[in-house]
């Protein structure tokens, strides 16, 4: 039998995740063997024949409907961020995947210039498979106060914020909510590896969290998908105690595939204080400190 792919192993969790009361249902028959939803009662509920709805979940049918797969998130309940996950996990199993190297991500003038232009808050780009391009003083001094910023060949491995936050300890101490940090992150790799299917660094990433962290291999078993728009954390700085900032991700008009990162806090709040004690602390103008070419 075939192995399910990613877009059968996503409907198997959404199903998983519902009861029957969940979506209108009695159940009235024998003991449940599975958690969650039987695949006959997807199948009632998306108006599909069971068959057709198992050969879907088990990657053996690749031709699904618009149609269909709208029928499939009404029954299961999507939100509007998985029902597009689906259907780009439905668009990827159409198509056989070409093997390429992935372009090096790059940074244009603009995005030098935008980055600047933040000077007075934490910033940094982002990639499209998390690692951080650039970033400004304000944002090491109050987030990433291990990186070198002096130093010009610090490992690629080290600037991938999903790999710091799960294997670096001193990352992990810096959120004092780690856990949904972690799964807000998760649900974000969830949305790239939907749009990037044939990323082989992309998948290189998932295969190393997987093998090293036991708290990603559970939540990346869950198939939440979620994009990162915004979110409020209290960071736990060494110098200035409990920060509480608003991590907003903003997209780039003219590389969208790169996300800039800024944080910012409530005007006259302490946080607002602290940032500004560490923006004098760090002694730097506004500038933007640029990362070597990831491959």
């Amino acid at each position: 039998m075939n192995a399910p792919g990613p877009l059968g192993a996503f409907l198997q969790a959404r199903r998983a995740r519902l009861r029957p009361e969940d979506v209108g249902l009695r159940d009235l028959g024998p003991r449940r063997r599975v958690s969650g939803l039987r695949r006959e009662e997807v199948a009632q509920l998306a108006g599909v024949s069971v068959s057709y709805y198992a050969r879907l979940e088990q990657g053996q049918s690749r031709g699904a409907s618009g149609e269909v797969l709208d029928a499939i998130a009404r029954a299961l309940l999507l939100d509007p961020h998985e029902r597009e996950h689906l259907e780009r996990l439905a668009g990827a199993a159409r198509h056989v995947p070409r093997p390429c190297r992935p372009r090096p991500e790059t940074l244009t003038d603009e995005t030098r210039d935008l980055l600047r232009a933040v000077g007075g808050v934490p910033a940094m780009v982002l990639g499209r498979r998390t690692d951080v391009l650039a970033w400004n003083p304000l944002l090491l001094a109050s987030h990433l106060d291990f990186l070198d910023p002096d130093d010009p060949d610090v490992p690629v491995r080290r600037t991938n914020m999903s790999r710091m936050l799960f294997l670096d300890p001193r990352c992990r101490e810096l959120y004092a909510n780690w856990k949904r940090k972690a799964r807000a992150v998760v649900g974000n790799l969830r949305v790239a590896v939907g749009r990037h299917p044939e990323d082989p660094l992309l998948a290189e990433l998932i295969g190393e969290l997987t093998l090293k962290s036991p708290e990603f291999t559970a939540l990346w078993a869950d198939h939440r998908v979620a994009p990162c728009d915004a979110a409020s954390y209290e960071l736990r700085h060494p110098v200035v105690g409990t920060v509480t900032v608003t991590q907003q991700t903003l997209s780039i008009a003219r590389s969208p595939e790169q996300v800039l990162i800024v944080c910012t806090t409530p005007a006259g709040s302490p946080s607002e204080r602290a940032l500004a004690l560490l923006g004098r602390a760090s002694g730097s103008e506004p500038r933007a400190r640029a990362e070597a070419t990831y491959r």
